[in-house]
């Protein structure tokens, strides 16, 4: 048994400690409207969840300092807007090793940090709560349903496994599947803009469009939340699963989604405010627009449907006419990668998949190519029959390394195929993605300098050899950098100053 408390009585919050007072913890809830803490504790009855009994053994409280004292998981269940004021009013009552979970999903407008990252902030203000374990808990999840003991399926995100697997252990029951995940920022930006899609799965319900648009809506609205959580850092696989594409689709198509309820009313050509108000319940959708616009621009990353949702909400746009707009963008196709790449890619990867061979991987930026990277790669190819290079992209290179190579990409990639050593070459968009390459491309051995030494043990998790090869020592291209600066400096030649140039060795 686990002491609990939750922060907010709405609907999920009050739905989750009624199913983990039903599986033996001890739960206390606490809300700032003390009227519903009258409610609740008088009636065993939630408004909104018609058909649930509140189980009399769960305590309601009026102090957040008693709901939070002793408490070995504290979850945040209130609404997007009000996570940093609980935060803050909780703070001197939360010890600085607390486990806490986000229920909630949302991301805030000013900071653009999600809610778990806006609680960590907050707590750490002070210096403060440095050990704090935060965990995002999210998924397909409507509270009418777990309220009814229905089966639902979650995921509970933490960089630390093991507290991932231990809020997995208290949240599992008959009724509820928990898996878990690292990526926490991809999970909670899931959970943040796939609510935006379903208001607009709910304005052309409301315009009266069919089940054709729905799915396209749902299709090209996650292709639109990858693209910018991939230039973000996430992990891929985070939005094909239970909270990215799962959650999606339960919130733009079910009776029960209060964003899929308000666009609907938006649709029918009811006025944003007029929606939220018949709804009677926070419609995180139309709060999270605003960032979701700013994180759009910040990562010069395009997001039509999200942009479309925003001019009908914040601008007054007609409906119908915006999905006209929508209809007649520029042509495009829904690959990611050229028709060229893909039919070379996958003819390599076709012709080389015969038993005994082994398939070796390594990653770098490669600006500059010099003797020491053909050295690397020379060596790498030794060590395997198939060697698979994966560069860091400009994106990846400026968004995440905050560094600008010399050469783009693509001139980087055609210098490497030129290398006899290398066998195919792909992008590194992500941190993240080493674990994925290693089954997508069926890697047997993963290759890097030995000054990353220790960094990539983790991949022998995924069954792969992890080997660190010496590097050339007198050369590199922070060196070349260096002393090409130093000489036009001498001759009083114009130059690029080299700090604006990516100076990884790799």
């Amino acid at each position: 048994m686990s002491e609990i408390c939750i922060l907010g009585t709405g609907t999920w919050g009050t739905a989750l400690g009624r199913m983990l007072a039903n599986t033996g913890h001890d739960v206390v809830m606490w809300s700032a409207i003390e009227k519903e803490i009258d409610s609740l504790s008088s009636t065993s009855v939630h408004p909104n969840l018609p058909g649930m009994v509140i189980p009399q053994q769960i305590r309601f409280t009026k102090s957040i300092e008693e709901a939070c004292v002793n408490r070995e998981v504290i979850i945040f269940a209130v609404p997007s807007v009000f996570v940093r004021s609980t935060a803050s009013t909780a703070s001197p009552y939360i010890p600085d090793d607390q486990i806490i979970v986000d229920v909630g999903k949302g991301i805030e407008t000013d900071t653009l940090l999600t809610l778990s990252e806006v609680i960590k902030d907050e707590l750490q203000k002070d210096g403060t709560h440095q050990d704090i374990k935060l965990v995002a808990l999210s998924g397909p999840t409507h509270a009418e349903e777990v309220a009814l003991d229905m089966p639902t399926l979650i995921v509970s995100a933490c960089t630390d496994l093991e507290v991932a697997e231990k809020i997995q252990d208290i949240f599992s029951n008959t009724c509820m599947r928990v898996y878990t995940n690292i990526d926490v920022k991809g999970v909670e930006l899931c959970g943040a803009l796939k609510n935006i899609i379903a208001l607009a799965s709910g304005i052309s319900a409301g315009l009266g469009y069919g089940d054709n648009v729905k799915a396209a809506l749902i299709t090209r609205g996650m292709a639109e939340i990858t693209r910018l959580g991939m230039a973000m850092g996430c992990v891929d696989q985070t939005f094909a699963g239970l909270s990215g594409m799962g959650d999606l689709i339960v919130t733009a198509t079910s009776v029960h989604s209060r964003n899929n309820r308000a666009g609907y009313l938006i649709g029918q050509g009811k006025k944003p405010d007029e929606a939220v108000k018949e709804v009677g319940m926070v419609v995180e959708g139309i709060n999270a627009l605003l960032a979701a616009m700013k994180l759009s621009k910040q990562y010069g990353v395009e997001l039509p449907i999200i942009s479309a949702v925003d001019a009908v909400i914040n601008h007054n746009a007609d409906p119908a006419k915006t999905v006209a707009t929508l209809m007649q963008r520029e042509k495009k196709t829904e690959l990611t990668k050229s028709a060229l790449d893909i039919n070379f890619e996958s003819s390599l990867l076709r012709n080389t998949r015969r038993a005994g061979m082994k398939r070796v991987i390594t990653y770098g930026t490669f600006d500059l190519l010099h003797y020491g990277h053909i050295n690397l790669l020379r060596r790498a190819k030794a060590l395997g029959d198939y060697l698979i290079v994966v560069v860091s992209s400009d994106e990846f290179n400026w968004n995440e390394k905050h560094k600008k190579t010399y050469f783009t990409y693509e001139q980087r990639k055609q210098l490497l195929e030129a290398i006899r050593y290398v066998d195919l070459v792909i992008p590194e968009e992500n941190w993240q993605q080493k674990r994925s390459d290693m089954h997508e491309y069926h890697v047997d051995t993963f290759v890097m300098g030995d000054d990353w030494k220790g960094k990539f043990d983790f991949l022998k998790e995924e069954g792969v050899e992890v080997v660190y090869l010496p590097r050339t020592p007198e050369i590199s291209t922070s060196q070349i950098k260096h002393d090409l600066y130093d000489a036009n400096a001498v001759d009083g030649e114009s130059k690029t100053s080299h700090e604006e140039i990516n100076t990884d060795p790799q």
